[in-house]
């Protein structure tokens, strides 16, 4: 059976590697003309773990990463707000440079199995089968088309029509460090939280250190809106001042990392998502990862959602599709609806949690650290409940000017049933470690 994956990515390069385990043979089309080392930091959870243990490359991973064992929230000042211990659990959360863990999964693939220099440009289905168009005119029939091309997909473009992501009222800037820090404490990941700003640290093993910086959009200062791909600053040197600028009084390391980060590596992103739906695909196409349930940063879970969708498609193909097995007959429409069926509720869920930290963390008012204080406390539901109907945005007026008002909008929202899941409990603990 003719399989084709639309995006080179870590979600389609791991649907690659799944369907090769049960047999089929799937052909990769990425539009970028060579696969170049680019971003920063990844986490992989042990969900994501314990899924590309099965594919036989974890050992690989843990290799090129730092483990995490314990979160710790500090403020401004660096005084300690709370501190997680992660669940132990068969395999260890891993952070490592994401550039590592494409080249990871680039090499457990057949060199001829990926095709460079493909922009995909549109499907059209001729009953079972599909032909695949690209830019430059070309075109490819598949049996099955698995579109996992990033938050901006086309093939999603066509299926809904919905329009461009959410915005969520912050940027984010993610870097390197060469070396790591005397003051960092190992296996940690560290994340400072401020009026409107956030600053996190973590391991990524080889003594380097991923950061990453997160900034309410202020009044004035208005972003470009690109393709949405991770876009290196025009004036990097300008980049490192306004970071320099903005936490100069925080705490240390903060700005020793952003000055050991090479300029080049330096990567900005408006922060956006979606909201759930329902329909993930038509005939015999689907789409995967970003490309249907596009996630905030803040539970670092994207990457690891994509990896879970390989996984499950590839099981619902073989189930469904593969010959000699249970299901036969079924077909290529049946197995992708089951794969939907299944995988629906729970990036829609990881998502409103995501999103809700994110305002939590982005909280532009005097009370922002109070919260983040508060969000991982027991006692988060009904007082936390309170607290954000006590200091709504209108409340809490940014240093310099009124809260963003997407962030307005985002705290008025909140409920006490967004609130709970901070709690470090069994739902949560399941989000990552299940």
């Amino acid at each position: 059976m003719r399989i084709a994956i639309i995006g080179g990515g870590i979600g389609g390069l791991t649907a690659a590697m799944a369907l090769r385990q049960f047999g089929f043979e799937p052909r990769v089309f990425e539009q970028a003309p060579e696969l170049l080392e680019v971003g920063a930091a990844i986490l992989m959870w042990p969900n994501a773990m314990r899924v590309l243990d099965r594919l036989g490359v974890a050992a690989a991973v843990r290799e090129h990463g730092g483990m995490l064992e314990k979160g710790v929230s500090l403020n401004p000042r660096g005084k300690r707000l709370y501190e997680i211990r992660l669940p132990i659990t068969d395999l260890p959360a891993i952070a490592l440079h994401r550039a590592d863990l494409q080249q990871i999964l680039l090499h457990a693939l057949p060199r001829e199995s990926i095709s460079l220099g493909h922009v995909f440009a549109g499907w059209e289905q001729q009953g079972e089968t599909v032909v695949a168009r690209f830019t430059d005119g070309s075109a490819i029939e598949t049996d099955v088309l698995i579109a996992a091309d990033g938050l901006h997909s086309r093939a999603r473009a066509q299926l809904l029509n919905d329009g461009a992501p959410a915005a969520r009222g912050y940027i984010a800037w993610r870097g390197v460090a060469p070396h790591t820090p005397k003051s960092l404490q190992p296996l940690t990941a560290f994340e400072v939280v401020g009026r409107g700003q956030r600053f996190g640290i973590g391991p990524l093993g080889f003594d380097k250190v991923g950061w990453w910086a997160s900034v309410n959009h202020r009044a004035g200062h208005k972003h470009r809106e690109t393709d949405g791909a991770a876009l290196a600053s025009e004036d990097p040197a300008a980049t490192r001042e306004q970071l320099l600028r903005l936490f100069a009084d925080w705490c240390e390391p903060i700005a020793e990392l952003i000055d050991a980060t090479s300029l080049s590596s330096m990567v900005r992103n408006p922060i956006f998502d979606r909201a759930p739906v329902r329909k993930w695909g038509e005939g015999s196409v689907t789409l995967l990862g970003d490309a249907i349930h596009p996630i905030t940063p803040n539970l670092g879970q994207g990457g690891c959602l994509a990896i879970e969708d390989a996984a499950v498609l590839a099981r619902c193909l073989d189930k469904y599709v593969n010959d000699g097995k249970p299901g036969q007959g079924l077909g290529v429409p049946a197995a992708l609806k089951r794969f939907a069926e299944l995988r629906s509720a729970r990036p829609a869920a990881m998502a409103r949690i995501s999103r809700t930290y994110g305002v939590v963390g982005s909280a532009a008012c005097r009370d922002g650290a109070y919260f983040a204080n508060l969000r991982r406390r027991r006692s988060m539901g009904k007082p936390l409940g309170r607290t954000f109907a006590k200091h709504r945005a209108d409340h809490c007026p940014q240093r310099g000017g009124p809260a963003p008002a997407q962030m307005d909008v985002q705290l008025r929202c909140l409920c006490r049933r967004d609130l709970k899941p901070f709690v470090w409990s069994a739902p949560i603990r399941r989000c990552f470690v299940s």
